[in-house]
């Protein structure tokens, strides 16, 4: 099933990070499809927040992976600087993907190929400075 959710403004994110955690459904990967600066980071920060963890949410862009504690353990990627899948593998990404735990990657189609057939996939789209429209699937 698929969800379209338009916001104005930031101030709506928080509806945004609610309806993704409802639509998991017992999926644990969850693939942001977006361009740069459209707001992937800051969702994840607020989908963090919904689930209850007061960590300092940041892209992990030159760590890979952050680690995040609330009333689960979420695992945020951010894969932009991945060129081949086997740098991922390197860093054991398929043991955090089947981990069971909330697995939140930002620039997925960087290591599609390991990505569990499940996966939803929130893709956003810049519709203004400040309004998004958010494909959850």
């Amino acid at each position: 099933m698929e969800r379209v959710i338009e916001i104005q403004s930031l101030d709506e994110l928080d509806r945004v990070a609610e309806a993704v955690v409802e639509s998991l459904d017992g999926r644990t990967v969850v693939a942001f499809d977006a361009p740069m600066g459209a707001g992937k980071t800051t969702l994840i920060s607020r989908i963090a927040r919904y689930l209850g963890s007061e960590d300092d949410v940041t892209s992990p862009t030159f760590a890979i992976v952050n680690q995040y504690e609330g009333r689960r353990t979420i695992y945020h990627f951010d894969m932009y600087r991945i060129e081949r899948v086997e740098e991922a593998l390197d860093f054991g990404s398929e043991e955090y993907l089947s981990s069971g735990e909330l697995c939140l990657v930002e620039w997925p189609e960087k290591i599609e190929a390991l990505l569990p057939d499940d996966t939803m996939v929130v893709r956003i789209e810049i519709l203004s400075d400040s309004a998004r429209r958010f494909v959850i699937r």
